[in-house]
């Protein structure tokens, strides 16, 4: 018994053996996640097809060359290229000007002239890119998808003749009004996500200790920028499903770098909001109020607070069952969506683009866990399948 216990030490030493771990994640539930890598690797017939679906995506993005703040043609007001900068997408050029500034806000109307700025696309790009790749790598462990992931980090966070600055203060500039908002930051969100993917890449040989303590300290150089800048107290200060999303980047960035305590305050404050943003029965007025009345109901709670709820577990704080003395909760938002969303309930609100189900079917999902409610599966199962609900299944359906 002791030789075989000596020779399975060997083995695992010299890399014959191999024991999965349990990666470090923040939103999606590492341990179902782990346990449908077991079930991949036995060849499971409802999991491998969305894995195989991920894979070949992944394979796309294999020769995806490194985008960086760099690579746009406009400079900063700073007059640095590494400063990210974007233009507001709601504002258009004021026809009875000549030169058509100060630009004019239309709600909902996106100007695609945004796109000719392109640190956006490629920062959306970078964490999409990522997404697959890492979790490529962690379901199959071929060390190609995390090398590629490391390449592409790398560029956006690390190397000195790419990387971004750890501020957007040239975020969602309007034209003839200012060179950047706090409701910029809202464009940093998707580096909520990005802390999870690293966590899928953590044993992966491609991915050093360095690069890793290198990514997170531009993290925390950021999240001190959004904590002590004007924009982001700016940002701060918004009643609406920004200043939820700021409150989730704060929570999300201080829990990756180890700062606990920072999370729990941040999302115990957050709590306050619910009073403001939702009524007793469900309803998110801030929301409704604009012209894509329920997709902004939707991005509220899934950017922001169904996200806070999964961070909440993580810093210590229960965001699911929480409620006012009068009965507001995220719990009622839901449950208040959920007819428009269905097409159960005619929409009465103004909504100027076809609405997402997909995005309502990742609430479902979650909140067929979070609330142990079968109903919500049921109403997901109604949605139409597509590749995105497939990617919701894998990452986030027990």
């Amino acid at each position: 018994m002791k030789n075989k216990f000596f020779y399975m030490i060997l083995a695992v030493l010299y890399g014959q053996l191999s024991f999965a771990q349990t990666p470090k994640l923040f939103l999606i539930n590492a341990d179902q996640l782990k346990a449908k890598k077991e079930a991949y690797q036995q060849k499971d017939k409802a999991i491998k097809p969305l894995v195989d679906q991920v894979v070949r995506k992944a394979d796309g993005f294999l020769t995806a060359k490194p985008k960086s703040v760099m690579d746009k043609s406009s400079t900063p007001p700073s007059g640095s290229k590494h400063d990210y900068m974007s233009q507001a997408p709601y504002f258009w050029p004021d026809p009875s000007k000549a030169d058509g500034t100060p630009y004019i806000r239309k709600d909902g109307e996106r100007n695609p002239a945004i796109h000719q700025i392109t640190d956006a696309v490629f920062l959306h790009n970078l964490t999409e890119q990522c997404q697959f790749l890492s979790l490529a790598y962690y379901f199959t462990g071929q060390e190609k998808y995390a090398l590629k992931a490391s390449e592409l980090l790398n560029a956006w966070f690390i190397a000195p003749e790419t990387k971004m600055n750890p501020n957007l203060n040239y975020a969602q500039a309007i034209p003839g009004v200012n060179d950047g908002r706090g409701i910029g930051i809202i464009e940093s969100r998707s580096l909520v996500e990005l802390a999870d993917w690293m966590g899928l890449l953590a044993s992966s040989k491609s991915i050093t200790a360095k690069q890793t303590e290198d990514i997170k300290t531009w993290y925390k150089q950021y999240l001190d920028w959004m904590l002590t800048s004007k924009n982001g107290k700016d940002e701060h200060r918004s009643k609406n499903n920004h200043g939820t999303i700021y409150d989730t980047q704060i929570v999300s960035y201080a829990l990756f770098t180890d700062q606990k305590e920072l999370a729990k305050k941040t999302i115990t404050a957050s709590l306050e909001r619910i009073a403001v943003q939702i009524t007793p029965a469900g309803e998110q007025p801030l929301e409704l109020a604009r012209t894509k009345a329920y997709s902004y109901s939707t991005m509220n709670l899934n950017d922001g607070w169904f996200n806070l709820a999964l961070l909440g577990k993580h810093a210590g704080v229960e965001v699911w069952n929480y409620q006012t003395s009068d009965g507001r909760s995220i719990h009622k938002a839901l449950d208040w969506l959920i007819p428009y969303g269905m097409d159960q309930k005619a929409k009465d609100r103004k909504q100027i683009i076809p609405y997402n189900t997909s995005e309502l079917y990742r609430l479902l999902t979650i909140a067929g866990t979070a609330y142990k409610n079968d109903a919500y599966f049921k109403q997901a199962e109604a949605i139409p399948k597509d590749k995105d609900t497939q990617l919701i299944d894998l990452l986030y359906k027990p």
